[in-house]
């Protein structure tokens, strides 16, 4: 049995995780994402992914559990999931000609050393100005409702930037792999040994 798990139902973080060939399960915790009165976006995103992490910990006595979770921030707003296709649209419209900041909370819980360790990466989007009916387009085409950002970067959302800025543009899909590899080797799980 593998010793690293992914506390993730997304095949998108999935698949960021089979770049690095290490031998893992996965499996989807349940949490409430609700944020919580006056907190703000780093306390939310470290919650979160670790939250995640330790919601399946029981199961995993002797392994090393990876959670994250991901935050779009916009004047002051933190904004979740969408959920549907007229909130996609009102996001990406608010979006258009504008910065727009992700943050992603990345946790590594050791369940067997009883530690864990919690950060979080941030990578900005520049979007094209965007037509209403660009938006529409879009969004009818790659449903993202359930993408934090109303955008998928795996599909067609890289047609909706001007630009990115960032350490790790994995960020932006909701596993930054840099952050992640430097946690592993930390914990002992070097990806290129």
């Amino acid at each position: 049995m593998s010793r690293l798990v992914l506390a993730s139902s997304s095949r998108y973080r999935r698949a960021l995780l089979d770049r690095l060939s290490l031998d893992y399960t996965w499996t989807a915790p349940d949490i409430d994402e609700t944020r919580r009165p006056g907190e703000d976006a780093v306390t939310l995103a470290h919650r979160l992914a670790l939250s995640k992490a330790q919601a399946v910990a029981d199961d995993y006595p002797e392994h090393l559990i990876v959670g994250s979770d991901q935050l779009a921030l916009f004047d002051d707003d933190i904004l979740g999931k969408p959920g549907d296709f007229a909130t996609a649209c009102a996001n990406l419209k608010r979006f258009s000609g504008r910065r727009v900041r992700f943050m992603t909370g990345l946790a590594l819980l050791d369940t067997a050393a009883g530690r864990h360790r919690v950060l979080h990466e941030t990578y900005d989007v520049v979007f094209r100005t965007l037509s209403d009916r660009e938006i529409e387009r879009y969004v009818a085409h790659d449903e993202p409702y359930d993408s934090s950002g109303s955008f998928r970067m795996e599909g067609l959302g890289v047609a909706l930037f001007e630009r990115f800025e960032g350490r790790d543009p994995n960020t932006l899909i909701g596993l930054p792999m840099m952050a992640l590899c430097d946690l592993l080797r930390e914990a002992g799980l070097d990806p290129l040994a």
